[in-house]
């Protein structure tokens, strides 16, 4: 009978603690980057200011976003940076600076612009915070775990990072109602436990990389990210005269300034000897293939994330008889099927690829999720809630079935000492997703809606009463103010009609106007045109990841050292890390 000695018994003991306080750092960062867009309109309210008037847009925009532009734009430096100075190192500090952001976000002494300002500033330092946390996470568990239960940990990990992301959601909308301060102090105390048990109980026993920081490849990589997802930013809003702003000239010119600087830093990478974006890692077919998937899977759940929550909100919960003010706090209940799939599905897939590999589990995964698109465009926009649930629930399995196992097939196939560098770069690649989404998917949406709204809008307006005049000038005003007022859970025709004496309806008909189901009923059929837009596009790219998942090869891990002695059909390294078996189909040669 095989005896544990007293080091196993405390490796046994590490990895579960390096599990859980992982798993509570990317559950607490994620739960941020989405608690905000349920409890914006309480936040606004809180600080003074209406979200919607044009000075305040960017305030709007620039809270949504910022957080994952930081994240997006700092993963993979401080990835790397882990890799060189110990990635424990890196991951604590993420705790203690988030924790940090969260008392002083709490406290925004200050109210209108500048409570406003206040907000966004230290929501780029949550970000930073929440970098350094999702950069190392991922690495911490590898180092952490044998090959063959690696599976079941990210699985575990990665329901965290995408449950939380929902769960941030009702968190919200209930926290919101009390005090809108709460929806941060609500990350203190986790904050406070996470930075005291990872200073006192995590350890680096991953292997460190001997190089220098590639300060040029994280000045070029940070100026020309950061320049596209503010083109991005600005790009949604409107400009002059066109609903949106793709073509103002500070947009074109961040682009520019985006594909100059990353064109240098791909060429400043290949001529360094210690990059902070290993490109030599996407000659390994398993983690070339799944970042790619990964990456497209990204900017389709976070499309989906933002139009979901635009279509309860604005849509179908007012016309079932619920409060604007109410939708917020529900359109995150109703979203729980989607959560659910995602906590059934996450961990057995993780369980199930440390015995079978990734590609069958995340290529069907990638093509349920697609799936779930195709359900979602056949049901009407005024749907009976049962099918909904359903097909957001299989959008969850589908996501659940992908992520776990693609997320440790990628992590797998890395050198140990490049472990941080690669987590960062799925990082990158899914706040990057996240962030690109949004321009997307809300471009794709208001394109829609201008096509079919002004009509509607004018159709309506005057069937009630309006003058014709008023009618045309509203049913012309930018579509993205109709988007982000259903996303905002806010009826924006009071605002844009001004009053009853200025609208010169009777009282009868402003009630109407106002009402719970005029504006949701208007909007409803160019909506729909406009999702048709969203989730084909979704499902597009569902299917391009799914074909590159199926490219990934069977399971490769990867053996250090590259000493080989070739038995049957698999390929042993003689030196690699215990437990670790690379076949030799996934080497890309």
């Amino acid at each position: 009978m095989a005896v544990k000695t007293l080091e196993g018994v405390h490796h046994d003991r590490y990895k579960w603690i390096a599990l859980t306080n992982t798993t509570l750092g990317v559950f607490m960062a994620t739960v941020n980057s989405s608690i905000i867009l349920i409890s914006l309109p309480a936040i606004f309210r809180g600080v003074g200011i209406d979200p919607l008037s044009p000075g305040n847009v960017g305030y709007l925009l620039w809270l949504l976003q910022g957080y994952l532009l930081v994240t997006a734009v700092l993963v993979i430096s401080l990835g790397r940076l882990g890799d060189i100075v110990g990635r424990v190192r890196i991951y604590n500090l993420g705790f203690l600076v988030f924790s940090i952001a969260s008392v002083v976000l709490a406290l925004d002494p200050y109210r209108g612009s500048a409570g406003a300002l206040w907000l966004v500033l230290w929501r780029l330092v949550q970000g930073v915070g929440g970098a350094m946390l999702f950069a190392n996470s991922s690495a911490i568990l590898v180092d952490a775990f044998p090959s063959d239960q690696r599976g079941f940990a990210m699985g575990i990990n990665q329901v965290a990072a995408i449950g939380g992301s929902f769960i941030g959601l009702i968190a919200g909308g209930l926290l919101s109602i009390g005090d809108w301060r709460l929806v941060f102090w609500v990350s203190v105390p986790f904050g406070v436990l996470g930075t005291v048990w990872g200073y006192h109980s995590l350890r680096d026993n991953g292997q460190r990389a001997v190089a220098r920081i590639d300060w040029w490849g994280n000045l070029t990589f940070a100026v020309g990210l950061t320049s596209l997802l503010i083109g991005i930013v600005y790009g949604i809003q409107p400009y002059q005269n066109h609903s949106m702003g793709w073509t103002a000239p500070k947009v074109l010119v961040a682009f520019a300034i985006g594909v100059v600087f990353l064109t240098t830093f791909f060429v400043v990478e290949t001529r360094t000897e210690s990059p902070m974006f290993n490109l030599r890692l996407f000659k390994i077919r398993a983690f070339a293939t799944g970042s790619v998937a990964g990456f497209l899977a990204a900017i389709s759940r976070g499309g989906l994330q933002f139009m979901l929550i635009i279509w309860l909100q604005g849509i179908w919960l007012p016309l079932h008889g619920y409060a604007y003010s109410a939708t917020p706090l529900w359109a995150g209940i109703y979203l729980l099927p989607l959560t659910m799939g995602f906590l059934f599905a996450g961990p057995i897939s993780g369980f199930l690829s440390d015995r079978h590999g990734a590609r069958t589990l995340s290529t069907s995964g990638m093509v349920l999720f697609g799936a779930s698109f195709v359900g979602l465009l056949l049901i009407p926009t005024d749907f009976s809630y049962w099918i909904f649930a359903v097909m957001v629930f299989f959008n969850g399995v589908g996501g659940g079935m992908f992520s776990a196992p693609n997320s440790t097939a990628i992590m797998n196939s890395v050198p140990s000492d490049q472990r941080g560098g690669a987590a960062g770069i799925q990082a990158a690649f899914m706040n990057t997703g996240f962030v690109l989404s949004i321009g997307v998917f809300f471009s794709l949406m208001i394109v829609g809606l201008t096509n079919s709204l002004p009509a509607a809008m004018f159709k309506g307006l005057s069937a009630h009463g309006v003058g014709a005049s008023q009618a045309h000038a509203v049913a012309n005003l930018p579509a993205v103010g109709s988007v982000f007022s259903s996303f905002l859970g806010i009826n924006p025709l009071a605002s844009l009609l001004g009053s009853q004496s200025t609208a010169h309806v009777t009282h009868a008909q402003w009630l109407v106007l106002t009402g719970k189901h005029f504006f949701p009923s208007l909007i409803q059929a160019p909506f729909h045109h406009g999702l048709l837009i969203v989730f084909t596009t979704a499902v597009i790219l569902s299917a391009v990841g799914a074909v590159i998942s199926a490219l990934r090869g069977t399971k490769y891990i990867h053996g250090e050292h590259s000493l080989r002695e070739h038995v049957g059909d698999l390929t042993i390294t003689s030196n690699a890390v215990p437990g670790e078996i690379a076949m030799e189909s996934d080497v890309v040669r």
